[in-house]
């Protein structure tokens, strides 16, 4: 079940973010969604979509690989080390 919840939360976002690169290409070409009465919204909010889609899914690919412990040093580091002020 819990596979099944994790793959849901997967497609949902991609989903949103699919939606989103066909109302920024439907704004390009002039074709306009009844929903939305002008093109540069549908623009905007299909760029809205899309960036949220895309981070979410990096986020969750990102917070997968740090807690196998599969993911870059970088990403692995703890931002809570201070760093020591030279005299």
């Amino acid at each position: 079940m819990q596979k099944y919840v994790a793959l849901l939360i997967l497609v949902i976002p991609g989903i949103i973010a699919g939606l989103g690169i066909k109302w920024m290409r439907d704004a390009v070409f002039g074709v306009l969604v009844p929903q939305l009465h002008f093109i540069w919204v549908q623009f905007l909010l299909g760029f809205i979509f899309f960036v949220f889609g895309v981070i979410f899914i990096g986020g969750y690919i990102l917070h997968r690989e740090k807690k196998n412990k599969r993911a870059q040093e970088h990403f692995m580091k703890k931002n809570n080390v201070k760093k020591e002020v030279g005299t």
